[in-house]
């Protein structure tokens, strides 16, 4: 499945078109992956929609694939065929500069993105730098693995950045895929946290009281005690603002955002000093992942283990994958079968 051209995502179009394409050759340090299934993210449609298009066109989207490795290029060293892995959304990065060098690929300026700068997972086979393909622990199936690549790994990238510590509120604003998994990742690890969740939908607010959350509401609504950390995973600028009332002194908001859908000029004229900011109150962004992100999570989710709440869908099937996505019709992350 390819997108060809920029175009808006609604009950009436299919913006990813089925195509053949020759199988792809690994060049040097590069494997060459068998798919068998891709998960669904919400950045698919911000390639589509034009809000980080595609580097080319056509464009093969997807980061969150998990196959077999069934060829090797020159030089590999690390991966053998048969190995079972996982392709997430850094694809390469220069490996050379300051940020390279001390584990922060994720801020290379040569950062490239699987699906938007490199063809994807929405296909039956796709290439990689070995380096950047993660070995699927045997605890995950391939299913189960697929929504950890991305929404699982931004999602612990997002914890680590709260500097949150057990017995400390958490507060989700957004319940979809990423933070469901951070819910369950904090129940193991922080038993003692409550988590608080901040959604539109009242099913989504259904969902985290049935996973845990101690209250859900809107995200205009205000929790009972104010809360240690907040991670914002949804694409709007006004839950930001709310959620830094929110904030206990000393607090911090986290935005797991690729990007917001629009400057709501109404929420920033809102955006009072002493009611949002003042006592040392911090806001920090997320810039896409680590290797070392994956590898941790993976480990992490296993050991758990976390099994993500998913709906599978076929590989002909993207088009609807991604408007259940995006009008929120299904619940949790969302796999296409490949292979």
């Amino acid at each position: 499945m390819v997108i060809s051209r920029i175009s808006q995502l609604n009950e009436n179009t299919s913006p990813l078109d089925l195509v053949d394409l020759p199988q792809p050759v690994p060049q040097a340090g590069e494997v060459l992956v068998k798919v068998s299934v891709c998960g669904v993210c919400h950045t698919e449609l911000d390639e589509i929609e034009g809000r980080t298009p595609p580097a080319s066109f056509p464009m093969v989207p997807g980061h969150q694939a998990v196959g077999e490795v069934v060829a090797l290029g020159n030089g590999v060293t690390h991966l053998e065929i048969g190995d079972r892995v996982g392709v997430a959304w850094i694809f390469s990065a220069c490996g050379a500069c300051s940020y390279c060098q001390t584990g922060q690929e994720n801020l290379c300026e040569r950062f490239r993105a699987t699906g938007r700068d490199a063809p994807g997972g929405y296909a039956e086979y796709m290439k990689v730098p070995e380096t950047f393909a993660y070995q699927i622990p045997p605890a995950l199936s391939d299913t189960d693995a697929a929504p950890l690549l991305c929404a699982g790994a931004i999602g612990y990238r997002s914890f680590r950045l709260t500097g949150l510590k057990n017995r400390q509120n958490l507060g989700l604003t957004g319940f979809g895929a990423s933070a469901h998994l951070v819910m369950k990742m904090v129940k193991h690890k922080f038993p003692e946290t409550k988590v608080y969740v901040f959604a539109r939908s009242e099913k989504e607010q259904q969902f985290a009281l049935d996973l845990g959350a101690v209250w859900s509401g809107d995200t205009t609504n205000q929790p009972p005690e104010l809360l240690d950390a907040i991670i914002d995973t949804t694409p709007v600028w006004s839950p930001v603002v709310e959620a830094l009332q929110c904030l206990k002194p000393g607090g911090r908001l986290v935005i797991n955002a690729i990007r917001k859908e629009s400057i709501d000029q109404d929420a920033l004229l809102q955006l009072n000093y002493p009611k949002h900011l003042w006592m040392e109150k911090e806001v920090k962004s997320v810039a896409n992942v680590t290797r070392q992100d994956v590898t941790e999570f993976l480990q992490l989710a296993a050991d758990i283990p976390v099994r993500p709440h998913i709906q599978e869908y076929s590989l002909e099937e993207a088009n609807h994958a991604l408007l259940d996505l995006k009008y929120k019709h299904v619940r949790g992350a969302k796999v296409l079968r490949i292979g």
